[in-house]
């Protein structure tokens, strides 16, 4: 059995049908018409560490896929921000690692648009999003 992640927390199982299952080894040339016609592709990772399978889900959207894409496998709570950011729709982890990374830890990286740390390097603390001066840099050589 597994668990569906979204940004809501937990979801139950999923019946939705995987049109393509594929491994986060897959060959980005291998991006086809055919594939990016499937209403939704699972990528499975077999380790935490292999970062193949987001790479692989942004050259999906940058080359237009607009179906369900779905991250299965190692997947750790710290990396949904970067699995939403790079184009997943939710995630699927087996229940025993639910078990060890409970909902909310997941929930704490559910609101990914807030927590660009290149948008906070770009503005001061405490300044809104519209009203931003770009710093001035002084280098001593």
């Amino acid at each position: 059995m597994t668990v569906i992640v979204n940004d809501h927390g937990f979801a139950p199982e999923d019946t939705r049908t995987i049109a393509a299952d594929l491994s986060s080894d897959f060959d980005p040339k291998g991006i086809t018409a055919e594939l990016l016609k499937q209403r939704s592709i699972r990528i499975t990772l077999d380790s935490f560490a292999d970062g193949r399978g987001f790479t692989l889900a942004a050259r999906f959207r940058q080359n237009g896929y607009r179906g369900h894409l779905r991250l299965a496998g190692h997947v750790l709570a710290d990396q949904y921000t970067m699995a939403r950011r790079s184009g997943f729709d939710d995630v699927e982890i087996p229940q025993d690692l639910a078990a060890r990374q409970p909902e909310s830890q997941w929930l704490a990286r559910a609101d990914w648009r807030a927590h660009d740390y290149q948008s906070r390097l770009r503005r001061p603390t405490g300044a809104s999003q519209h009203n931003v001066e770009k710093p001035q840099l002084n280098f001593c050589l």
